[in-house]
C-alpha cells in the first residue's frame, strides 16, 4: 500500500491566526480567557487550548461582567457585538479577515439598496454570523432546490455572498440557479469563497482519482472537511473522515493499493502524522507529498497582542 499527501492540507492563515490569538491573550492576560464558541471546529485544538486555561461558551450570558473574551474565527452577528460591549467585555477578534470581507460586503449591498442571498449552512456560526449583519433583508439558501422556492421583495435588486468553506463546486451550482431565476442578481467582486478552501478541494480533485481510497482529517462538525470528504466522493473515490488515528478502521484500507490523505483547514498537522503512522502500521510502504500550491498568506495579529 502506498500513501499519497495532499498538498496543501491543513491549517490555513485564518485558523492559525486566531488559535495564536488565543494563546497570545493567555499569556498576556492569564487564564481564564474566554472563547464565544469553538475557535475553530477542531476538538484537538479546542482541548489544547482548554488545558491552557480558555474557556469555551456558546453565549455571551456565561462569561462574567468585564471579562475576556475572544469571538471565533467564524464570525459573530452584530447583535453578539453589541452585547458584548453592553456586559462590558474586553474583545479580541478572531473573525477570518476573509469572513470580515464578506461582513464588509453584505454593509455595502445593504447601503446600496439590495437584498441580499447569503448562500451558506443553516445553523453554521459562520452563516449565523454573516446572516446577523442586518435585522432583515436576507435570505439562506442551501441547495440548489432551495433557490425556486425562494421569496424575495425586490427581485431586480437582489445580490448573493457566499459562505467561506463551501465546496467551489456547490456554490457555483447555486449561484447558476439564482442567476437563471434572477438574471439581474449581483455577486462579490471577488469569489467569497477562501483561498484556503479553493486550494485543498483543487488538492483533492487532482490527489483523488489517483487513488482507491482517500482519508479526510478533520472533525465532524467542520464545514471545509466534509467539503473534502464530499469532493473526493464525487470523482468517485471512497472516502472517510477521521477526527484523528484512533478512528481509522483497519477495513477501510485492507487490501487498497493507495491511499490519499488530506486534512481540513482546522485540522493541525500533527493529527496528519498520526494518521500516516497508522497507516504505515496496516502496511502502507511510501508516503508520497504530491505538489500543490504553495501557500504565503499572513494575517495580521491584533495590535494590543503584538506587544
Amino acid at each position: 500500500m502506498d500513501v499519497l499527501l495532499a498538498n496543501p492540507r491543513g491549517f490555513c492563515a485564518g485558523v492559525e491566526r486566531a488559535i495564536e490569538i488565543v494563546e497570545r491573550a493567555l499569556e498576556q492576560f492569564g487564564a481564564p480567557i474566554y472563547v464565544r464558541h469553538e475557535i475553530v471546529h477542531n476538538r484537538y485544538v479546542v482541548d489544547n487550548l482548554r488545558a491552557k486555561g480558555a474557556v469555551f461558551v456558546e453565549e455571551l450570558d456565561d462569561i462574567p461582567s468585564g471579562a475576556t473574551v475572544v469571538f471565533s474565527a467564524h464570525g459573530v452577528s452584530k447583535a453578539v457585538r453589541a452585547d458584548a460591549g453592553r456586559r462590558g467585555l474586553k474583545v479580541f477578534d478572531a473573525t477570518c479577515p476573509l469572513v470580515t470581507k464578506v461582513h464588509v460586503e453584505v454593509a455595502k449591498m445593504l447601503k446600496a439598496g439590495y437584498e441580499i442571498v447569503m448562500i451558506g449552512h443553516h445553523g453554521h456560526p459562520e452563516s449565523e454570523g454573516t446572516m446577523g449583519q442586518a435585522a432583515s433583508g436576507m435570505h439562506l439558501v442551501e441547495t440548489v432546490d432551495d433557490v425556486p422556492n425562494l421569496k424575495v421583495n425586490s427581485p431586480g435588486r437582489l445580490a448573493y455572498v457566499t459562505q467561506t468553506t463551501l465546496s467551489v463546486d456547490d456554490a457555483k451550482a447555486i449561484v447558476a440557479a439564482l442567476e437563471t431565476r434572477f438574471p439581474g442578481i449581483r455577486g462579490p467582486k471577488r469569489d467569497d469563497i477562501c483561498y484556503a478552501t479553493q486550494n485543498r478541494q483543487d488538492a483533492v480533485k487532482f490527489m483523488a482519482p489517483r487513488c482507491d481510497v482517500v482519508i479526510v482529517v478533520g472533525s465532524p462538525n467542520s464545514s471545509n472537511s466534509n467539503r473534502l470528504r464530499e469532493v473526493a466522493e464525487h470523482i468517485g473515490a471512497q472516502a472517510y473522515m477521521v477526527e484523528n488515528a484512533a478512528a481509522l478502521l483497519p477495513e477501510w484500507v485492507a487490501g487498497k493499493r493507495r491511499v490519499g490523505v488530506t486534512a481540513g483547514a482546522s485540522a493541525p498537522e500533527v493529527l496528519v502524522q498520526e494518521v500516516i503512522a497508522a497507516l504505515r502500521r496496516l502496511g502502507a510502504k511510501n508516503v508520497t507529498p504530491l505538489e500543490g500550491v504553495v501557500e504565503k498568506v499572513v494575517f495580521t495579529l491584533p495590535r494590543e497582542l503584538t506587544a
